[in-house]
């Protein structure tokens, strides 16, 4: 069965710095899942543990009293509204989440290329050129592999994001620079401890190659077995009126079935 566009599991609020958008309230994000026909949406605002010494000047904007503070959230019948959040790992490869805090959420959702921070999550001085930024973001995707998470319930966040690099070029020369082996070697350990993989990209912006370029990444995760989610990464309300078609447009290009579907929450 064709895969069904009926969850967003990447959504911010106005909780989020980022957003900062008094308007993003989860009465409006419900709002948007009735409206569209999901049965499942997950709020995902950013998180940086407070037990955790040296979060950034932006994480530190996002402690776990500020964010619970939308619970709880509200919910409509058809659809279930679940609490999660977008945490980070920095440059010394520490998760901004600590395991007694796992039980928190519903859903973890893992930023692994916000290289856009710099020095928080990637040291400037060894991770600038396309290709080392290539090589710490699979090192990023092993790293998270290698604790002890509830993977049932944990998704890497936006991959081929282009905050992975400075421009559209530069970001479409990072994952160039990820080699087939690499990839399948991630992709593998992805499929095999369960973790779920993000589809949140813009497909319509890229044409030509670049299309081919942005999806081979997530051709191979799907060749190793992965499953997939998609997200919007919505900060205001306008960016509700293009999800779904984009949703769409990228499980057709990536010819998604339901069997492709991660389902975090059964």
């Amino acid at each position: 069965m064709k895969f069904i566009v009926d969850h967003d599991y990447h959504i911010h609020s106005c909780k989020s710095a980022c957003s900062d958008d008094p308007n993003q309230t989860p009465e409006r994000i419900l709002q948007y899942a009735v409206e569209n026909n999901l049965k499942h949406i997950c709020l995902t605002d950013h998180f940086w543990d407070d037990e955790i010494s040296g979060a950034s000047n932006f994480y530190s904007l996002h402690p776990l009293n500020k964010i619970k503070s939308l619970l709880p959230l509200p919910q409509a019948d058809g659809v279930k509204f679940h609490f999660g959040c977008e945490a980070d790992m920095n440059k010394d490869l520490v998760l901004g989440l600590l395991p007694h805090h796992y039980d928190e959420f519903e859903f973890i959702n893992v930023a692994l290329t916000h290289f856009h921070m710099g020095d928080f999550t990637r040291d400037t001085q060894k991770v600038s050129t396309p290709e080392e930024r290539a090589d710490w973001a699979i090192k990023r995707v092993h790293a998270l592999l290698d604790m002890d998470l509830p993977f049932e319930k944990v998704g890497i966040a936006h991959f081929t994001v282009p905050l992975i690099a400075n421009g559209r070029e530069e970001q479409i020369k990072t994952i160039n620079s990820m080699s087939d082996d690499a990839l399948y070697e991630a992709f593998g350990r992805v499929a095999d401890k369960g973790v779920g993989v993000e589809l949140n990209f813009n497909l319509s912006s890229y044409e030509g190659q670049d299309i081919t370029d942005m999806l081979r990444p997530y051709r191979i995760a799907k060749d190793c077995g992965c499953k997939f989610f998609m997200g919007s990464d919505a900060h205001h309300p306008e960016k509700f009126n293009t999800i779904i078609k984009n949703f769409n447009d990228i499980a057709d290009a990536l010819e998604l079935s339901e069997d492709d579907k991660f389902k975090p929450f059964g």
